[in-house]
């Protein structure tokens, strides 16, 4: 059995993350930008900051006894490995940042996990 929305929330944490840390960490290390990291950082950082609050609701829905924990640890792995080993492809975190968020928020409150 599958837990869709462990994973929802793991993605909307870890493209969150690594949508916020993107562009501070390319501008160090010469990374390119894309166009709307460079034209609308603040859009980039609101939308980033609503994928964290979304999946860290969800963890602290569970709790950290029941997996909320291992929510978080699994979204900072994430954005680890999408911003590190990924790179330009980190910048796809735009489009499933979002993705993940809504989801979450359409099966929520629909109690489908499996």
């Amino acid at each position: 059995m599958v837990d869709h929305l462990f994973l929802l929330a793991v993605g909307a944490i870890g493209w969150g993350l690594a949508l916020a840390t993107y562009r501070p960490i390319a501008l160090r290390a010469g990374w390119p930008l894309g166009t709307a990291q460079a034209m609308v950082p603040a859009l980039i950082l609101v939308i980033a900051l609503v994928s964290i609050a979304a999946g860290l609701a969800f963890a602290v829905a569970r709790g950290p006894l029941h997996g909320g924990l291992i929510i978080v640890i699994f979204g900072v792995a994430l954005a680890v490995f999408w911003s590190g080993f990924l790179r330009v492809g980190a910048q796809s975190a735009l489009l499933l940042a979002p993705l993940a968020v809504l989801a979450l928020l359409i099966s929520w409150p629909l109690g489908t996990s499996g």
